[in-house]
């Protein structure tokens, strides 16, 4: 979180002097999360016309606030996936759609809305990620419009602990926004939970970050942790550097590349 940020939120939820020391952590996370929710409608309450322009870090407009980027990534891999929880036949991997989300918390909640959608879907011999972000909160509609598009009757979903983030969340944007959704018919794969059962106890931890690095050798390169995420988008919004929402975007595309390693992995053990 950077110096102008700490400073904003300081001032729009001071602590009392002398008072620090007390605070337990969790209380001092909770105390800024609920700052970072009134800069946000602070931002919501603002003209647009007082409200300095900046330039997106990716991708093109495709309705007022909301972006979309696209990247093919050559991909080998079997035409079937054999996941015994989905069906006792293996799978065509052409219905799997790999998805998760950047927030603007981590606590959940009303107040938590996803401001980018990643996905990533193989078709042939190549990998593709389409990522949907916002410029403006106004653009959240069409956002969820658009994921919404994506999800057909055949369409498999697939996370990593979205079945209790993600899939919640966004089930609630959608319903605030009262945009038509076929999220909670579908199939749903949640890694998360074949991936403890085979490396709990083994690892330090079953996180996305350390299955990456110990089991799929991936390593990255200026990655922003995704605990920065709602910052650096937050602070774009405020008309600061766009590099950091790019390394967001980064993240995220990531994430969801992982996330078809990590069936093939899982499936081929």
């Amino acid at each position: 979180m950077g110096l102008t940020l700490r400073a904003g939120l300081r001032r729009s939820c001071p602590i009392p002097s002398g008072t620090v020391g007390t605070f337990s952590r969790e209380r001092e996370k909770e105390h800024r999360f609920q700052a970072l929710r009134r800069l946000i409608r602070a931002r919501e309450q603002t003209p647009l016309q007082s409200r300095r322009i900046l330039s997106a870090p990716a991708g093109e407009e495709i309705a007022p606030g909301l972006h979309y980027v696209e990247a093919k990534l050559p991909y080998r891999a079997g035409v079937t996936l054999d996941v015994p929880a989905i069906d006792e036949a293996p799978i065509d991997r052409r219905r799997l759609l790999c998805f998760d989300t950047e927030t603007t918390g981590l606590a959940g909640g009303v107040g938590t809305r996803a401001f980018m959608i990643g996905v990533a879907a193989w078709e042939a011999d190549v990998l593709t990620v389409r990522q949907l972000y916002l410029t403006a909160i106004a653009g959240e509609r069409a956002m969820l419009e658009t994921f919404a598009g994506w999800l057909q009757p055949e369409t498999i979903l697939v996370s990593y602990n979205g079945k209790s983030y993600d899939a919640p969340l966004l089930k609630g944007r959608f319903r605030l926004n009262r945009v038509g959704h076929r999220l909670a018919d579908l199939p749903h794969i949640d890694w998360l939970h074949p991936t403890r059962r085979v490396y709990k106890g083994h690892l330090p931890n079953c996180k996305l970050a350390t299955i990456e690095r110990e089991v799929l050798r991936i390593v990255r390169e200026d990655d922003l942790p995704g605990s920065e995420a709602p910052a650096a988008w937050l602070a774009f919004l405020r008309g600061h550097s766009s590099t950091n929402l790019a390394r967001v975007l980064d993240h995220n595309r990531q994430d969801v590349i992982t996330l078809m390693r990590l069936g093939d992995h899982l499936t081929s053990q």
